[in-house]
């Protein structure tokens, strides 16, 4: 009984902790319609602030708490407020979601760059060796405070929303901001104050959890994240309701510790029992209502690839990668492998996401899956153990999407990455067990290792043959993805994207449309994770952990998410030599970069390929002798590099040259005469003769409502595409 009473308390302590992230998630989200996936993060800055002032300067407790919970953090509110969520209004609810998590990660990637991972940092107890006793029970001062401190929020939480007129109006404006407006209210400040306030309760839970662990941007991030699940059993609107289900969370999370066996299959668990406690709880959630569609500011295009441009791009893709593997040395070739694995990642949350409307945040973790297959299974390098990380990838996804199709928006999305962190945090590590007869461990010992493929008695040994091999079987996936695009399927996803009202009202299986689309597209990532760890040669449990599969997603969004194109893109950015090689001293600015410009898809969710590159390339390919010259030009400077003539530095300068002069200028010759679709996603304006009706832009060009389809697809209509 003692124990149980000592685990209660530390639970219940826990749970203090978790109320206070919580509610300043529900707040933020019942107040401004915006779930800040940032939140763990702002939480995390804080605690590296307070560490930076009480252990690297020297400063007072009580100064440090005032200066980061009443200087940093209303700040940092003001700032996200102004510069970005105001931006959101009017945007789709996924767009919303993804600039949070680009906040999360920049924010993530400017704390390891500011505060070097290697270096070791800890925060003592506020209260060391203060403690409370009660008979025999002895409790720290620092439960006492943690406990305290979150019933003082509770209270003043509520008086702030249900006694004062500013919290009135916070709750009105997510409902009907103009209304609010016209009844004399700020909008804009109501806003404002949720931000700030939000950022205070978010800065407050890190500083308070950081003691408890080493700090870690990504795992103390992680650790906050954690409390989301109270969120959720709040419903993310009752903050009552957030409580109530932060004292489960913590219970949960401290009787685990205390009465789980201890046993290495178990342990694990004790990580992943906050996932389990939100997927558990997004179960239990009323079934989503069927969306209509909406009014949204932003416009996206949709474009539907055709068969030649797809065998243009598949033979343009491979041609590249024979020049690139003729004339890089090997060991940037070992760093280069590494593209066609992530980039088959980034096309496989094309379907997903871009056709479908439904975010995954777990397709790094089907690569896991893969991988883990194809390194036990193709161990005298069988080909044919890719099927199998396909068909295992393609079973885990439809369990998955099977618990989720309730679901829809926001608690999909976190359904998804309740998988991903359980799958990190406890199956990835488990020890060798049985299965099936056969000793069987994810990740061996720790590492796995990868035999080269042989197909038809061929050794796939060198990096050249690996690399050439793995770009074909990229645009085999990609002729893959194009026919679910152009095929009936394709365009019923569009039509559940734009209105599953709609799609349900018509008949349509909108049931077995997401878990079609799931386990086709975890099938993929399955397939991408398998040549990504076969690039490496060896992998760890690490390489697919949350927030790298996050780095993949929010490069899609950059370049096109709609795109099977932007799979290229990511593929070389992430795969390829990284800014680091550039700038040794900046190891975090590729991750400050993809997070800062994925918060650009607030107010251009089109990404660089729809918006900007086609219709630059469009310009170029209605010039058949300027395209046919640039074909010859490139071709001619490969073999005068592979002849030893100029050197790798001559070559790329001179090729950006060629492909910048001859794409821009074409380009703005045709915008000057009015030939030209206007980039950034506006719609093409085509200048007529004199007299003569104007004439459209063709239907292909022709936006969409932001991250929606066109419902007319359904009935086999609509021309909008990829």
């Amino acid at each position: 009984m003692h124990d149980f009473i000592i685990f209660t308390i530390g639970g219940l302590a826990t749970a203090s902790i978790y109320a206070i992230t919580a509610s300043g998630l529900t707040l933020t989200y019942a107040t401004t319609g915006i779930f800040n996936w940032s939140h763990g993060a702002i939480g995390m800055l804080a605690a590296f602030a307070y560490w930076q002032m009480h252990e690297g300067w020297g400063w007072n407790t009580l100064l440090c708490f005032a200066i980061c919970l009443f200087v940093l953090a209303p700040v940092l509110g003001v700032a996200l407020e102004a510069g970005v969520m105001r931006r959101l209004e009017g945007t789709s609810e996924a767009a919303k979601l993804v600039v949070t998590l680009a906040l999360a990660l920049a924010m993530v990637g400017i704390a390891e760059w500011v505060w070097d991972p290697q270096t070791y940092r800890a925060l003592p107890p506020l209260f060391a060796g203060d403690t409370l006793v009660l008979g025999a029970i002895r409790i720290s001062y620092n439960d006492v405070v943690v406990l305290a401190v979150a019933l003082l929020v509770a209270v003043t939480l509520r008086i702030l929303l249900y006694r004062t007129r500013l919290g009135v109006t916070m709750r009105a404006s997510v409902d009907d901001r103009t209304l609010t407006t016209l009844n004399g209210a700020s909008s804009v400040r109501s806003a404002r104050s949720a931000w700030i306030v939000g950022c205070m309760l978010a800065a407050l839970a890190g500083i308070l959890v950081a003691p408890t662990v080493t700090l870690s941007a990504t795992a103390l991030t992680l650790l906050i994240v954690d409390a989301y699940a109270a969120s959720v059993i709040g419903r993310l609107r009752s903050l009552p309701m957030t409580f109530l289900g932060a004292v489960i969370l913590g219970l949960a999370v401290s009787y685990s510790v205390a009465y789980l066996p201890q046993n290495p299959y178990i342990q694990g668990f004790e990580g992943a029992v906050p996932a389990v406690v939100l997927f558990v709880s997004l179960l239990l959630l009323p079934q989503s209502r069927l969306r209509g569609h909406r009014l949204l500011r932003s416009r996206e295009l949709a474009l539907v690839p055709t068969w030649r441009g797809t065998g243009l791009f598949a033979l343009g893709t491979v041609a590249v990668a024979v020049m690139v593997a003729t004339v890089v040395s090997q060991s940037d070739l070992y760093s280069l492998d590494r593209v066609w694995g992530l980039a088959i990642i980034g096309l496989s949350l094309v379907p997903v996401v871009g056709y479908a409307g439904r975010l995954s945040l777990c397709q790094m973790t089907f690569a896991g899956i893969g991988a883990v297959m194809v390194g036990h299974l193709g161990g005298s390098g069988n080909p044919l153990s890719l099927l199998a990380a396909a068909g295992a990838c393609a079973v885990a996804g439809v369990l998955v999407a099977l618990p989720a199709l309730r679901l829809s928006g926001i608690y999909f999305a976190l359904s998804t990455a309740a998988f991903a962190t359980a799958m990190d945090a406890w199956v990835f590590p488990l020890p060798a067990f049985n299965l099936f007869g056969h000793q069987f461990a994810p990740f061996g010992t720790g590492s796995l290792t990868f035999a080269p493929f042989r197909l038809f008695g061929w050794t796939l040994a060198s990096k050249e043959t690996q690399f050439i091999v793995g770009s074909v079987l990229f645009v085999v996936l990609v002729g893959l993805v194009v026919l679910v695009r152009r095929s009936e399927f394709g365009s019923q996803l569009f039509a559940f994207k734009d209105s599953p009202v709609a799609c349900a009202t018509l008949g349509m299986n909108t049931r077995l449309l997401p878990i079609a689309v799931f386990a086709f597209s975890a099938a993929v990532a399955g397939i991408g994770g398998a040549l990504y760890g076969q690039a490496l040669g060896s992998t760890a449990p690490d390489i697919f952990q949350f927030f790298t599969g996050l780095s993949v997603l929010l490069t899609m969004v950059i370049v096109g998410i709609g795109s099977v194109g932007a799979a290229v893109g990511t593929g070389y950015f992430l795969g390829g030599p990284t800014l680091a090689n550039f700038f040794p001293s900046l190891l975090q600015l590729q991750t400050v970069l993809v997070g800062g410009s994925a918060v650009g898809v607030g107010t251009s969710p089109n990404g660089m390929i729809p918006s900007g590159l086609r219709p630059v390339w469009g310009s170029v390919v209605r010039r058949r002798a300027l395209l046919v010259g640039v074909i010859v030009a490139v071709v001619g400077l490969w073999a005068l590099r592979v002849g030893g003539v100029i050197d790798n530095w001559t070559l790329v300068w001179t090729l950006l040259a060629i492909v910048v002069l001859c794409s821009i200028v074409p380009y703005a010759i045709d915008r000057r005469r009015g030939d030209a679709p206007a980039a950034w996603g506006m719609p093409a304006v085509v200048r007529a003769a004199p007299g003569a009706v104007p004439r459209p832009a063709p239907l292909a060009l022709e936006g969409v409502s932001s991250l929606q389809g066109s419902a007319s697809t359904v009935a086999g209509t609509g021309s909008h595409g990829a």
